[in-house]
C-alpha cells in the first residue's frame, strides 16, 4: 500500500507539471500512469499507443492507448469537457473486436471518467479527479499487474436492482393480503413516481419520505396522507397554502387519473421507507422496469430481480437505426436552411415498439433523440449566432412522438411511467449539454411538469392483430417462443388465428411474425431494428422473415449475428437492423461491429445461398432418424439379454439405438442404448413378441393416450416417425454415413446399417468413400456453414438444407474419384486408430487436433481438400461458395429440362 501511494503521489506531481497538451504530452502521461500502478511502463505491460481503429467507411482513426482486454484510454487536452467525447470513445470500443476492453477511460489530465459499457452505458461507473487519486485509486484496480476488482462509486445497476427489489416486495405483500392485483400495481407505480420525483425535484425534496415517516409513527393514516398526495399530483387545481400538499405541482401523465388509496401495514411502510433511502436519482429507468417486473410475484428470498436487458444491448438497435443516421445527417448539413429543415423533421420523427414491455427500448430511443436534438441545436448556436438567438434552445422533441404496444396491461402502465420519467431526466441533461457550449445564452427552459399523458401512445393490445401507428422507426424485442411450443403455450384457438393471418408462416419462433409485420408496416426510407432468437437466420424462420425482407425492398445493414441475451430468456439471439427503400443507397454494413461489404439474409458477408434449390438428384439419400415419441421404447442391455434368452425371436425387434451423443463421444460412434422397434407391424404381429410388446403397452401406451396427434395416439406401439424411406434404402447397404444433427464439428463417420438411427442423428444412404470424402471436405463444410441452422454455438445439420441443396461434382474424372476414396480411407484409418487407442469420440479428436496445422489430422484433411477442389474444378482464386451456388442452380436447371445430372456417388441419371 505504501509503495502504491508513493508511486501515485509521484505521478500526480508529474502530471501537474504538464501543460496538458493532448498531442505532445498524452503518451508520457499514459506511461507514468502505468508506472504508478506497478508496471515498468505501458509498453512493458503490453499496451499499445495510437492503435488503429476502423471508423465509418474506409476511415482509420487512432485510439490513444489500448491494453487488451482491460483498457481503452482516450486522452483530451487539459480543461476539455469530457462529456463531449463520450460518443467517440463508445464507437472506438464497439469497433475493438475481438477482445473488446472491459473498461474505457476518458481523461483530460485532471479528471478520469471510467466507463464499463457492459454494465451501464451512458453514465460513468466512476469519476475521479487527479487530486482524489490517493484516496480513490481502488477505482483503478484493473490497472495493477494482477488485475484486481475495481471499487466504483457510481454503479447504477446495483442501485436500480435494490430499488426495484424493495418496491416489488411491497407489491407482493399487498397482493398476498388480498389487494386486487390491478389496484396494487397502480398504487406501486404511483409510489415509484413519487420516489423518483422527490429525488429529482419534481416534488419538494424528501416530501414522500416525510409522509411515510409520519405514517410510520401513526401521526397520519397512509390511506389519507398518501392517497391525498396522489390525488393532488393528478389535479391541476393548486392545494390551499395550509394544506400538506400546497407545494405539490400538477403531474398529469395519466398515472394519477385514477387514485385508489391503500391502508399500508407497518411492515409495508417500513419497506417503502427502505426503498426511499435508495438514491432514486441514480436509478436507471432503462432497466428498472425489467428488474421490477422480474421481481413481482416471487417469494421474498427469490424476489431480487436478476434479469434485465442491458442498455448496451438496446444500443445495438438504437445506435444503427436512430443515432448514426441522424448524426451523419447533422454532420453533413452546413447551411442554416438545412439545419432548420432537420429540426422540423426531428420533431415529426416517430418511433414504435410493438412489443414494448416495460418501455426500455422506448426510453433509450427517446433519450438519444433528445441528445440528437441537443447536437443539432449546438451546431446552430456555434455557427449561426444571430439565428440561434431567435431559435432559442427550447426542446421540441416530446415523449408523445413515441408509441408502444403490449398485450400485458401492467407492462403498458410501467412503460408509460418509464417514458414519463424520461422527460425530466432528458431535460436536465439537455440543459447541461447546451450550457457546455453556450454559457452566456439565456436558456429558454422547457418545463418538466406536467408529465405527458401517454394513454393514447402506449396501449394494451395484441400487436399481431391491431393497427400500428405510422412511424419512421420500429424497434424492440418481440417475445421468444419456439415454434414447437406455440400451440401448447398459446392454445389452439389463438394459433389457428395466427396461421389464418400468416398461412405461409408456420413452425417458426413466435418472434418471426413481428419481422414480417414490421417490414410490411415500414414506409419508404424507414428503418427497423429487432431482436430475435438466432434461429431467425436459419431454415423456415429465415425464409419467412429475413428472406422476405431482402426480397421486398429491405437492406440488412447492421447485425449482431449471435450472442447470449442479457434479458430474461436464456437463449442466443441475433439483432437485425434494416432499411426499407426503393433507392440505391450507399450503406455502411456491419456484422458484429466489423465493417463488411454486404450482409445477406443468413447474416453473413458472403454469397446468399438462400436461393439454392433442393436438387432432385439428392432426394431420398439423406434422412433424419426415427422419432419414437415415448421414452418407454428405450430399454437396458440387461433387459435385452434376458428377453433374447427367454425367446430368441425377440432379437428381431431389439436394436442398438443411435443418437447424436454416441456419434460424437464414443469411439466409432457406437450406440450404447437399446430400443424396441416394431417398425410398421400390425398390432397383432407386434403382440407376437410378448415381452417387448407388454413393455411398450405398460410404458408407452399411457403416454400416447394423452397425445394430441390422433394417428400417434391410435398406433401407440409404432414410432411417431418410422422413416420407411430411410429403412428401405439402408436395407441393401452394409453401412452408411452418419452425423449428429447438432454438434460442434458435424463430422460424418461410417455407421452400421443394422443400428437404428434416432432423430438426433442424420444418415446418408451410401457406402462409397468417395461420397464420404466429399462430405468430409472443406468444400462441403463451407456450404454447410452457409446453410446450417444453429442451436446456441453448435451446428445443426439439416438434411433438406445442408445436403439436398449441395451439388456434387458433375465432371469428376474416375481417377480423381479413386484418389478421393484413398484419401478418405487414410483419414478413416487414422481416426479409427486414434479413437481406439485414446478411447475418444470424434468430437474430442477434432477438438484436439483439427485446428493444429502441424497435426496429422490437419495434413490429411488438407490433402483431401485439394483433391475435392480438383473434382469440382474450383481454382485457387475462386469463391467456393459462389462456385457451389452457381453449380446448384445449373444442376437444378438441367433437372428442370430433363437433362442428365450426376447424383451423389452414382452414374449420370435423369
Amino acid at each position: 500500500m505504501t509503495n502504491t501511494l508513493t508511486n501515485i503521489n509521484t505521478f500526480i506531481d508529474y502530471a501537474k507539471s504538464l501543460k496538458g497538451d493532448e498531442k505532445g504530452e498524452a503518451q508520457v502521461f499514459c506511461d507514468r500512469l502505468f508506472q504508478a500502478f506497478g508496471h515498468q511502463g505501458y509498453k512493458e505491460a503490453g499496451a499499445e499507443l495510437e492503435y488503429r481503429v476502423k471508423a465509418k467507411g474506409k476511415t482509420t482513426k487512432f485510439a490513444d492507448l489500448l491494453w487488451r482486454p482491460r483498457l481503452l484510454l482516450e486522452m483530451k487536452k487539459r480543461g476539455e469537457k469530457l462529456e463531449k467525447h463520450y460518443q467517440q470513445a463508445f464507437e472506438y470500443w464497439l469497433e475493438l473486436v475481438p477482445q473488446r476492453p472491459k473498461y474505457v477511460v476518458l481523461c483530460n489530465f485532471d479528471e478520469f471518467w471510467i466507463y464499463d459499457f457492459d454494465l451501464q452505458l451512458r453514465e460513468p461507473v466512476d469519476r475521479v479527479s487527479l487530486e482524489e487519486l490517493p484516496d480513490r485509486f481502488t477505482a483503478f484496480n484493473f490497472l495493477f499487474p494482477e488485475n484486481r476488482q475495481p471499487l466504483f462509486n457510481n454503479n447504477k445497476i446495483d442501485v436500480t436492482r435494490n430499488a426495484a427489489n424493495k418496491v416489488a416486495q411491497v407489491f407482493n405483500r399487498l397482493v398476498e393480503r388480498g389487494e386486487k392485483v390491478e389496484t396494487a400495481q397502480r398504487f406501486i407505480l404511483q409510489c415509484v413516481v413519487a420516489l423518483f420525483a422527490e429525488d429529482i425535484d419534481l416534488l419538494p425534496r424528501g416530501l414522500f419520505t416525510e409522509f411515510l415517516t409520519n405514517c410510520q409513527t401513526n401521526r397520519f393514516s397512509s390511506y389519507d396522507l398518501i392517497g391525498g398526495l396522489f390525488r393532488q399530483m393528478g389535479s391541476d387545481r393548486p392545494a390551499p397554502k395550509d394544506s400538506h400538499y400546497h407545494n405539490v405541482s400538477y403531474f398529469n401523465g395519466g398515472i394519477f387519473s385514477i387514485v385508489e388509496p391503500i391502508h399500508l401495514t407497518r411492515s409495508e411502510i417500513d419497506l417503502l421507507l427502505e426503498a426511499a433511502t435508495e438514491r432514486w436519482s441514480k436509478v436507471e429507468p432503462a432497466i428498472f422496469g425489467g428488474l421490477f417486473e422480474s421481481s413481482m410475484g416471487k417469494e421474498e428470498r427469490h424476489a431480487l430481480g436478476a434479469h434485465y436487458t442491458s442498455e448496451a444491448d438496446i444500443q445495438k438497435v438504437v445506435l444503427p437505426t436512430i443515432i448514426r443516421p441522424w448524426r451523419e445527417r447533422i454532420e453533413a448539413a452546413n447551411t442554416l436552411k438545412d439545419l432548420l429543415a432537420l429540426r422540423q423533421e426531428l420533431i415529426n420523427f416517430k418511433v414504435l415498439d410493438p412489443a414494448c414491455g416495460s418501455g426500455n427500448f422506448l426510453y433509450v430511443a427517446y433519450r438519444e433523440l433528445k441528445r440528437i436534438e441537443a447536437q443539432l441545436l449546438t451546431k446552430i448556436h456555434e455557427n449561426f449566432t444571430r439565428a440561434a438567438n431567435t431559435i432559442g434552445t427550447m426542446s421540441l422533441v416530446k415523449t408523445s412522438q413515441f408509441y408502444g404496444i403490449d398485450i400485458k396491461p401492467f407492462a403498458v402502465e410501467l412503460a408509460k411511467v418509464t417514458l414519463m420519467l424520461a422527460k425530466k431526466l432528458a431535460l436536465d441533461e439537455e440543459n447541461q449539454s447546451l450550457n457546455v457550449v453556450q454559457m452566456n445564452l439565456a436558456l429558454d427552459m422547457d418545463k418538466a411538469l406536467p408529465l405527458d399523458n401517454l394513454d393514447k401512445n402506449i396501449r394494451c393490445d395484441d400487436a399481431l392483430f391491431c393497427e400500428w401507428e405510422p412511424v419512421n422507426i420500429i424497434i424492440g424485442n418481440p417475445p421468444f417462443l419456439g415454434g414447437k411450443h406455440i400451440r401448447l403455450v398459446l392454445g389452439d384457438q389463438y394459433v389457428d388465428r395466427i396461421f389464418a393471418k400468416f398461412p405461409d408462416v408456420k413452425d417458426v419462433d413466435f418472434c418471426t411474425y413481428w419481422f414480417r409485420l414490421t417490414h410490411n408496416h415500414l414506409g419508404e426510407n424507414c428503418r427497423a431494428g429487432l431482436v430475435a432468437t438466432n434461429s431467425i437466420s436459419q431454415g423456415k424462420s429465415r425464409k419467412v422473415s429475413l428472406d422476405y425482407i431482402t426480397q421486398n425492398g429491405g437492406y440488412i445493414y447492421d447485425v449482431i449475428s449471435t450472442q447470449p441475451w442479457s434479458g430474461e430468456a436464456n437463449v442466443h439471439i441475433s439483432i437485425i437492423n434494416w432499411l426499407k427503400t426503393s433507392e440505391n443507397q450507399a450503406l455502411t454494413y456491419r456484422i458484429d461491429h466489423k465493417i463488411v461489404s454486404n450482409i445477406n439474409s443468413a447474416l453473413k458477408a458472403e454469397v446468399d445461398v438462400s436461393q439454392a434449390v433442393r436438387l432432385k438428384a439428392n432426394l431420398n439419400l439423406c434422412f433424419q432418424g426415427v422419432i419414437p415419441v415415448g421414452k418407454g421404447f428405450l430399454i437396458t442391455e440387461k433387459e435385452v439379454q434376458q428377453w433374447i434368452k427367454i425367446d430368441s425371436i425377440n432379437q428381431t425387434v431389439l436394436k442398438l439405438f443411435s443418437m447424436g451423443a454416441n456419434l460424437a463421444k464414443n469411439p466409432h460412434g457406437k450406440p450404447d442404448r437399446w430400443i424396441i422397434d416394431f417398425n410398421d407391424m400390425t398390432l397383432e404381429d407386434a403382440s407376437e413378441y410378448q415381452l417387448p410388446f407388454n413393455h411398450v403397452k405398460t410404458h408407452v401406451k399411457p403416454e400416447r393416450d394423452k397425445n394430441r396427434r390422433q394417428t400417434t395416439k391410435l398406433n401407440w406401439w409404432k414410432y411417431g416417425e418410422k422413416r420407411p424411406a430411410m429403412r428401405k434404402v439402408l436395407a441393401s447397404l452394409p453401412y452408411c454415413f452418419a452425423v449428429p444433427r447438432v454438434s460442434k464439428w458435424a463430422i460424418f463417420i461410417p455407421f452400421l446399417s443394422n443400428y437404428l438411427a434416432g432423430d438426433k442423428s442424420v444418415v446418408v444412404a451410401s457406402d462409397d468413400f468417395y461420397v464420404l470424402g466429399i462430405l468430409t471436405s472443406g468444400t462441403h463444410r463451407i456450404w454447410m456453414h452457409a446453410q446450417k441452422s444453429t442451436l446456441g454455438t453448435t451446428i445443426a445439420y439439416t438434411h433438406n438444407t445442408c445436403f439436398e441443396t449441395f451439388p456434387f461434382p458433375q465432371n469428376c474424372p474416375e481417377k480423381t474419384k479413386t484418389e478421393i476414396r484413398v484419401a478418405m480411407q487414410t483419414i478413416h484409418d487414422y481416426r479409427t486408430e486414434q479413437m481406439e487407442r485414446k478411447q475418444w469420440g470424434i468430437t474430442q479428436l477434432y477438438n484436439q487436433f483439427f485446428n493444429e496445422s502441424a497435426s496429422q489430422l490437419a495434413k490429411l484433411h488438407a490433402q483431401l481438400d485439394q483433391l475435392v477442389c480438383q473434382a469440382y474444378g474450383i481454382k485457387t482464386n475462386d469463391d467456393p461458395l459462389k462456385f457451389l451456388l452457381e453449380l446448384n442452380l445449373e444442376v437444378a436447371n438441367r433437372e428442370s429440362q430433363g437433362l442428365p445430372v450426376v447424383a451423389p456417388g452414382l452414374p449420370p441419371s435423369v
